[in-house]
């Protein structure tokens, strides 16, 4: 039998029996379907999630109170010293530091005129905006010492927008917690970051931030270095300069790297485990071939001894059932990738916020895989078919 023949009989026993060729390889498609569409949301959610985690920058160490070991039955977090002002103006005289940005972070009600509205206060350094990657859109950013008192604001573009409209804000008074501070400048927008507004904000002085929650310790300090100073280095001096400051190791410095790093373990763990829900619905699918094929054979049992018969070698009828098999897979595959494109348009209409992120390696992918799964699911039946006496089959009819 050559290829043409043998083409003709595959092809025409597969749409000899439309419908159930057709249920066949949709328990593939949904299968295909499920595996690459989760696999496109997990890689859309690592890396809208490595996005946000990266856009402050990658040359930033924190620097919070409290190391991350834990004696007895608490930690040190409550016999440390505090992270002051001093500390971050400390850290800014380092080789290799370009800027330190300490904050202080609460929340309280934002006032102009009539208006009121409840957002987060952030208490900031002067170097926040170059070092977080912040863009002023208007007016400027505070300026001078880390130590900064001055009643001064700069409003996020969401609070902007709420407080004043289209208006000009710049000079004009807000109160902050009840206290009065005076709008100097006012940030682009920057969006959501895991749920947090970041627009939502008011940005003033740490001092002022400090005096107004009653704080004595800083919450982070924030350190960006140099390009051409390695992370380790700079790690040392910092936590040599702590140590010098405190008496003793009580500061936890986690760096953009570590802080990538583990989320990027994380979400890959996540991904795996979701394409492996997804690949149940692949291991249905298979076994939906395997079944069919199998009925496939019983039914077609005096046909396979006619082959026999007229001289089809065993090598002939095992490939005509595999490529059977396969054929039915690689249909089920093209119809989950169709499938998979109308569920995505969909998506984007009723869930536009939904991070999906398709790679056109895993579409070739699916297919390749639908077409060894329905090799393998075929591989029983066609031993079955090739292994029949051709006596035994004729007199079956």
């Amino acid at each position: 039998m050559n290829l043409l023949d043998g083409s003709k009989w595959v092809i025409g026993a597969v749409v000899g029996h439309r419908s159930r060729s057709f249920l066949t390889a949709l328990g593939m498609a949904i299968g295909i379907m499920s595996v690459t569409l989760l696999t496109a949301i997990g890689e859309g959610v690592q890396q809208y999630v490595l996005d946000n985690f990266s856009q402050f920058g990658a040359r930033i160490i924190a620097i919070n109170p409290g190391l991350k070991e834990t004696h007895g039955s608490g930690g040190l977090l409550s016999t440390v010293r505090p992270l002051t002002l001093a500390d971050a103006e400390a850290l800014k005289k380092l080789p290799g530091v370009e800027k330190v940005v300490p904050v202080v972070q609460g929340s309280g009600s934002i006032e102009y005129v009539k208006l009121q509205r409840s957002g987060v206060i952030l208490g900031v350094g002067p170097d926040m905006s170059e070092a977080w990657g912040f863009k002023i859109s208007l007016g400027r950013f505070f300026s001078g010492r880390v130590r900064h008192s001055r009643a001064i604001a700069v409003l996020g573009y969401t609070m902007r927008k709420e407080l004043f409209g289209d208006a000009n804000p710049l000079g004009q008074t807000i109160r902050v917690g009840g206290q009065r501070f005076r709008v100097i400048g006012a940030v682009e927008k920057k969006g959501q970051m895991l749920g947090i507004d970041l627009d939502d904000v008011v940005y003033i002085p740490a001092q002022k931030a400090l005096q107004m929650f009653n704080r004595e310790s800083l919450m982070e300090i924030d350190v960006v270095f140099s390009a051409n100073t390695s992370l380790k280095t700079v790690e040392k001096r910092i936590h040599k300069t702590m140590f010098e400051r405190h008496g003793r190791e009580d500061v936890t410095l986690t760096s953009q790297n570590d802080m990538l790093e583990s989320m990027g373990k994380i979400l890959n763990i996540l991904k795996i485990s979701v394409a492996a829900l997804g690949g149940i619905s692949l291991l249905v699918g298979s076994v939906g071939i395997l079944a069919i094929m199998t009925t496939t054979v019983r039914e077609r049992t005096a046909e396979i001894g006619l082959l026999r018969a007229i001289g089809a070698e065993k090598h002939v009828i095992l490939r005509l059932f595999l490529s059977e098999a396969v054929v039915l897979a690689i249909f089920g595959g093209a119809l989950g990738i169709v499938l998979l494109l109308v569920i995505t348009l969909a998506f984007h209409i009723f869930l536009p916020g939904l991070p999906i992120t398709f790679n056109v390696y895993f579409l070739f992918l699916a297919l390749f895989v639908s077409a060894f799964i329905g090799l393998l699911a075929g591989v029983l039946p066609a031993i079955r078919a090739s292994n029949m006496d051709p006596i035994q089959a004729l007199h079956s009819e």
